[in-house]
């Protein structure tokens, strides 16, 4: 029958840069969602269709038996990840160049390479049309990617049986269980790896879980309950290197440690804070804890500017809703990209609209949304948005 999946994108509330430097970062679900929609497709037929991307593939499946032959894990206890003569392979099979970079060309492959090391193990995948469609910008850094490589796994491990199919008859929405969400994540992290060659698995965990989460040297939390807050989320469209601005930040530490040692430290300190803050909103929905919030918005900024990762559109970004008595921070690697912007629940509708209308004055583009939104979910077709169900009928 016809089903979807989704899964959400991401933002880093607080420690980005920092947390290349051991320290603790905190990243949150965003609820603009990527969605699959999976649907039986002809006989002998696997069909993969990604509109955002300008996708349109189909192969036949006795094709991708003949090749999954080639690729295939030698079946040693863990799934081997990614391998460059497998990707070669791939690449080779469906006309991608060698070093290919673009959406459309890495979406393609990571498609392949989950589709034939998943059913190597589980058995074949059936014949089915899969349309994926997002409400997330591409290369905005708020995780697309992942959201994408979460609700593949989740569709292909579904189809060939590795995990349940939990949405009841009469149900809207529905969640696997713990375990099943461990390999979801464990394969979304390999469709990551296709795609960005060395990623830290956070994405796809935020993707996965949803919430909020601790990364720390590698170790990723899921915090146990957080509230869901309302909030801005701008993007400048100012493009950046998230290379060039970590190499920035490591030399600024090399030339100036004693007084860059304790900025990282106080970043830390935010994280950790807010963590605290965060864990006993569910149970104590106070109002005082908002300015708390906004007065670590305001102080991570500062110290973000500090490291050198701000840029004049996010200044302008944190002037424009200041006006509005609203409090902002960049989002990501900075040098431009996005910022989040916190909307206390008194916060007038009309404050958001005027914030929202001069910031779309600037040129830039911003959505209403929240943060702390579920993880990946299986969704009837039928109690999906009127936009969202239009989007995924373009095939």
């Amino acid at each position: 029958r016809d089903v979807a999946v989704s899964a959400p994108g991401k933002v880093i509330l607080h420690g980005e840069h920092a947390v290349v430097l051991g320290k603790v970062a905190l990243a949150v679900a965003l609820d603009l969602r990527t969605f699959l929609r999976l649907r039986p497709g002809a006989e002998g037929r696997l069909s993969v269709s990604l509109p955002g991307v300008g996708v349109r593939r189909s192969w036949d499946t006795p094709g991708l038996r003949a090749l999954r032959g080639r690729i295939a894990g030698k079946g040693r206890g863990e799934e081997p990840l990614p391998r460059r003569k497998q990707l070669d392979a791939l690449r080779e099979f469906a006309g991608i160049a060698a070093g290919a970079s673009a959406p459309e060309s890495l979406a393609t492959l990571a498609f392949l390479y989950m589709c034939l090391a998943i059913s190597a193990k589980y058995g074949d995948v059936p014949s089915v049309d899969i349309l994926v469609w997002s409400e997330l910008p591409t290369g905005a850094g708020l995780g697309s990617s992942a959201a994408y490589a979460v609700c593949l796994a989740a569709a292909l491990l579904m189809v060939c049986g590795a995990i349940s199919c939990p949405l009841q008859e009469g149900e809207s929405t529905a969640r696997w269980t713990e375990e099943e969400l461990t390999l979801i994540n464990s394969w979304a992290f390999r469709g990551e790896r296709v795609i960005h060659g060395n990623p830290s698995g956070v994405d796809n965990a935020v993707g996965t879980w949803g919430g909020a989460l601790r990364y720390q040297a590698g170790k990723i939390t899921p915090l146990k309950r957080v509230p869901t807050l309302r909030i801005l989320l701008t993007n400048t469209k100012v493009p950046r290197s998230t290379k060039v601005l970590v190499a920035g930040v490591k030399e600024k530490i090399l030339k100036f440690p004693a007084i860059m040692n304790p900025v990282l430290d106080s970043i830390d300190a935010i994280s950790q804070e807010c963590q605290s803050v965060l864990e006993v909103m569910p149970a104590n929905p106070s109002p005082e804890h908002y300015p708390v919030l906004e007065e670590f918005f305001d102080i991570n900024q500062h110290h973000l500017n500090v490291l050198g990762v701000g840029h004049p559109s996010l200044d302008r970004l944190c002037q424009v809703t200041a006006s509005h008595s609203l409090h902002s921070k960049l989002t990501g690697a900075g040098g431009g990209g996005c910022g989040i912007t916190l909307l206390p629940p008194d916060t007038s509708p009309l404050a958001v609209e005027a914030a929202k209308q001069d910031l779309c004055a600037c040129g830039f583009e911003c959505w209403e949304t929240k943060i702390g939104a579920p993880g990946v979910t299986l969704h009837s077709c039928s109690s999906l948005s009127a936009q969202v169900l239009h989007a995924l009928a373009q095939s």
